[in-house]
């Protein structure tokens, strides 16, 4: 999220809800989302847990306002075609629940790359450093082999920590700059 595809969390959930995004890190459980993510819990219990305080909600409006959301970054579809296309293997390394098939259901990043590395499959999120060794043993390669990508500083460290090649994404263009120097 927020690398190949845009993450909806920030400015279109706390809208369905009416809320600010402080406003609704106050009232949201501080935990359930994560949990989610990590695969510990199913979609009636997140949901059952989202507030703190346990207050009903449209479930279903919350989940259409995510997938109404899913959009491609500009000009990430094009980079991972041409990734693709060349022959580099590409994979989903996310910390993500299992509403990652909305993103494929919309967007078909699939026709691209593996969704390999899920949090919610492997129970592990970034940049906890067993996520990495396991996305790499996922993926069939050695972690010194990979290419990792990611928006979240506290990730490229760690992803450099048990020595993967890790690049900053700030923009498509900037990405397409750093691969083509090292590919």
């Amino acid at each position: 999220m927020d690398t190949v595809v845009r993450d909806p969390f920030y400015e279109d959930i706390p809208a369905f809800f009416g809320m600010s995004l402080k406003e609704l890190f106050s009232v949201k459980h501080p935990t359930a989302w994560l949990d989610f993510e990590k695969g510990l819990m199913d979609e009636e219990e997140f949901a059952a847990t989202f507030f703190e305080d346990g207050r009903d909600f449209d479930y279903e409006g919350l989940k259409d306002t995510c997938y109404a959301g899913y959009q491609w970054i500009d000009g990430m579809e094009e980079l991972l075609q041409e990734l693709s296309t060349d022959g580099y293997h590409l994979h989903a390394f996310s910390n993500y629940p299992l509403w990652y098939e909305m993103v494929e259901r919309k967007l078909g990043l699939s026709r691209y790359l593996e969704w390999s590395a899920v949090s919610c499959n492997t129970h592990l999120r970034k940049p906890d450093p067993a996520s990495y060794d396991t996305a790499a043993r996922v993926c069939g390669a050695d972690p010194h082999a990979c290419i990792f990508v990611d928006d979240n500083e506290k990730n490229i460290i760690a992803a450099r920590e048990v020595g993967m090649m890790a690049i900053h994404f700030e923009s498509q263009v900037s990405l397409r700059e750093r691969l083509q120097a090292v590919l």
